[in-house]
């Protein structure tokens, strides 16, 4: 078989025209289709369509602001208050367990017990989901990996998913007898697609699926950038202490960090695209039908044509042009923006005031509260990188609270 031509765009022009290009498909997540067969993010065309214009009804801003003021902060605290209490934390742990409650909530994932033994053991499987996402960035075994992925996701499937669909059945069921009303109903991902099994049509296999994937990208996104903009504002502490203070009472300002963290660290290095036809991008760059698109998030999301002279360098207080986003393209753009995206980070304000309103994002949400809680890193125990991923993620990140 003839290899495909590999092409790189690593302008920001040319990252967002590929982004918008109807003519370009998701490729990113073909080594991970243990997890990412068929799942939305992967959908092109009129599947995608459909599915999208379901779930997006999720994310509005009531339910946002729903989750931010009301669902969320009891989470953080209960979630937190142990750790503080034994005075120190490992972020990386900490951090997948915050996102991962609420992101089990959206997803449609009951936790029936509720207690921290569960927990844990739902996030051992959201570590699992996510390493057969990433697979194409695993150094190790993949065949292996894809076994373990596999098993995985039969065992949660059992344990957790079963039970869920159950519950949803039955009171979908109850609905359509008149024995109950429409908000006596879950306001999640999987109820969603329950309503709608016989317009979408999914084998139970998609649905497993799709579920791991809100659940582990619902999770592992947030929690990621939240341990690298606390590592960004914690780095700021002997260089710059008066935002490190801004940061911790000015929750406007310290989205503004996040929003920085996310443009030069996103959470995947690269996009992918598949050619389907013979397109030009930007500044004339000339893609064959079959082609495999590469955008350079981290070179895009640096380019001084958008970011300015010093695109590089970590500055919440940077001024942007019309048009550019502050967290650059690493939520991606057009049909396959991050659907989750305001709910992670919030809405950006486009330099107008913050109304009452403002919805700042469960990532700044959760950050603030550690900040609150007085973390601190400690100087005999640094945080290392996970030597099994490209990714660049954090794999031990421990901070110390005041006793």
């Amino acid at each position: 078989m003839t290899a495909p031509v590999e092409i790189t765009v690593s302008t920001y022009e040319q990252a967002r025209d590929a982004f918008r290009r109807k003519e370009l498909r998701q490729a990113l997540y073909d080594e991970g289709d243990v997890v990412m067969a068929d799942v939305l993010v992967n959908l092109h065309g009129d599947d995608h369509r459909a599915r999208r214009r379901l779930e997006n009804r999720l994310f509005r801003k009531d339910t946002h602001a729903r989750y931010e003021q009301e669902l969320f902060p009891p989470i953080v605290a209960a979630t937190l208050a142990p750790h503080v209490a034994r005075g120190r934390a490992e972020l990386v742990g900490l951090s997948h367990e915050l996102m991962m409650n609420l992101a089990a909530s959206t997803a449609g994932v009951d936790r029936p017990l509720g207690t921290e033994d569960e927990t844990r053991h739902l996030y051992r499987y959201l570590m699992v989901f996510i390493q057969g996402a990433t697979l194409a960035h695993h150094t190790g075994d993949r065949d292996a990996k894809r076994a373990e992925v596999a098993a995985a996701m039969a065992a949660f499937d059992a344990e957790f998913l079963a039970p869920s669909i159950a519950r949803r059945r039955a009171l979908l069921a109850e609905v359509e007898a008149g024995a109950r009303g429409e908000a006596d109903l879950p306001r999640d991902v999987l109820t969603t697609l329950l309503r709608n099994e016989d317009d979408l049509h999914l084998p139970d296999d998609v649905v497993l699926r799709e579920i791991c994937f809100f659940l582990l990208a619902g999770a592992h996104t947030s929690a990621t950038a939240f341990v690298r903009t606390l590592h960004q504002v914690l780095e700021m502490e002997d260089a710059r202490p008066d935002d490190v203070a801004r940061a911790s009472t000015d929750l406007g300002f310290l989205q503004r960090c996040v929003h920085e963290t996310v443009r030069l660290q996103p959470s995947s290095p690269i996009a992918q695209r598949w050619a389907l036809a013979d397109i030009e991008l930007a500044g004339g760059v000339a893609v064959p039908e079959g082609a495999r698109v590469t955008i350079d998030l981290m070179a895009a999301n640096r380019d001084p044509a958008a970011f300015g002279d010093h695109a590089d360098a970590f500055d919440p207080h940077r001024e942007l042009p019309a048009g550019v986003a502050p967290w650059g393209l690493s939520f991606g753009l057009g049909m396959h923006a991050c659907i989750g995206q305001d709910l992670a980070a919030g809405i950006d304000p486009m330099g107008r005031g913050l109304d009452a309103d403002h919805l700042y994002g469960l990532v700044p949400t959760a950050v603030r509260a550690v900040l609150d809680a007085g973390a601190r890193r400690i100087a005999d125990d640094p945080p290392t990188v996970d030597p099994e991923s490209t990714r660049g993620y954090w794999g031990r990140y421990p901070v110390a609270f005041p006793t």
